[in-house]
């Protein structure tokens, strides 16, 4: 079935609409863990009030969530909300369409992560393409207005904060998958409500717990933002479903290859609506990853 096609172009859509929105946060009234918080919690109700309804509706009941199922939610959410945070923060060293581009290294290392953790065989045509990828890191390594050898460069914040996200959404993809196929053969849609459902409620637990011991007063100033920060959770909530529900359709390395649409999604939003200078070095690095991303995709099978 082709659905998985716009239910993959929705998800990129949605995804792009929330890392704006997180931009806009982070710069002006919250911190880079306030503006991850956002995301959870002003998902999280509508998730479960979603999930209650569709089960009151159709008469189903919750599938049993074993020991494993939670293990793997929980590596996969503590991973997301840490990733989450790098890219806020990266926003603030780099301009969006490039802090996006970093992040997209998370396509990359997944196959690494993938083949060290549960011994996915990688072709030699995909390991061609993450050399790709890695050259691409490179170029976008070195800032604009820097000056001296680009070995130099690949220990800067924006560098640590870009390649940190990627391995640690890489960490929670593996592990959002493990936990799904300790749900049996439900339906797509509903395995992947079920699984969104229990992930985003232990993430917005770990978070107002990290707050409240870490950035006492942030979950304050989470509540007043919410006029923006509303629309955070809403666009997590539909971005989240749709790559779920997109996953349990199609190989993810389809999935994964089509997302890349973001990439030009980010660039649109970094030029028109952020008013931001993207140079010559910055778009033959997210030329060179968008073709690695896609080469990756069409090798991994």
């Amino acid at each position: 079935m082709l659905i998985w096609i716009p239910v993959t172009l929705a998800a990129a859509s949605f995804q792009t609409l929330r890392f704006m929105l997180q931009k806009v946060l982070s710069s002006v009234t919250l911190s880079p863990g306030g503006a991850t918080f956002a995301r959870f919690f002003y998902s999280a109700p509508f998730i479960l009030t979603g999930m209650a309804l569709y089960l009151a509706v159709s008469g189903k009941s919750l599938p049993p969530l074993g020991g494993q199922f939670w293990l793997y939610a929980a590596i996969g959410s503590v991973s997301q909300i840490l990733a989450t945070v790098c890219v806020v923060a990266l926003f603030k060293q780099r301009n969006f369409a490039v802090g996006i581009t970093f992040k997209k290294t998370e396509v990359i290392q997944t196959a690494i992560v993938g083949l060290l953790v549960l011994g996915d065989g990688i072709s030699v045509w995909g390991w061609v393409s993450i050399l790709v990828g890695l050259s691409a890191v490179l170029v976008l390594s070195k800032p604009p207005e820097a000056t001296g050898a680009w070995w130099r460069h690949l220990t800067n914040t924006a560098s640590r904060l870009g390649l940190g996200a990627g391995i640690l959404f890489a960490f929670s993809a593996v592990s959002y998958r493990g936990a799904s196929l300790q749900l049996g053969d439900l339906a797509p849609a509903f395995r992947a409500g079920v699984t969104l459902a229990a992930v985003v409620s232990l993430q917005t637990l770990l978070m107002v717990v990290w707050l409240y011991f870490r950035e006492r007063g942030e979950i304050t100033r989470v509540w007043q933002a919410r006029r923006v920060a509303i629309w955070v959770g809403l666009t997590s909530l539909g971005g989240s479903f749709c790559w779920f529900w997109a996953f349990s359709m199609q190989n993810a390395a389809y999935v994964k290859a089509l997302g890349q649409v973001e990439l030009l999604l980010s660039i649109l939003a970094s030029v028109l609506f952020f008013k931001e200078t993207i140079s010559r070095r910055e778009m033959l690095g997210m030329a060179l990853l968008v073709l690695s991303i896609l080469a990756l995709g069409l090798a991994v099978r």
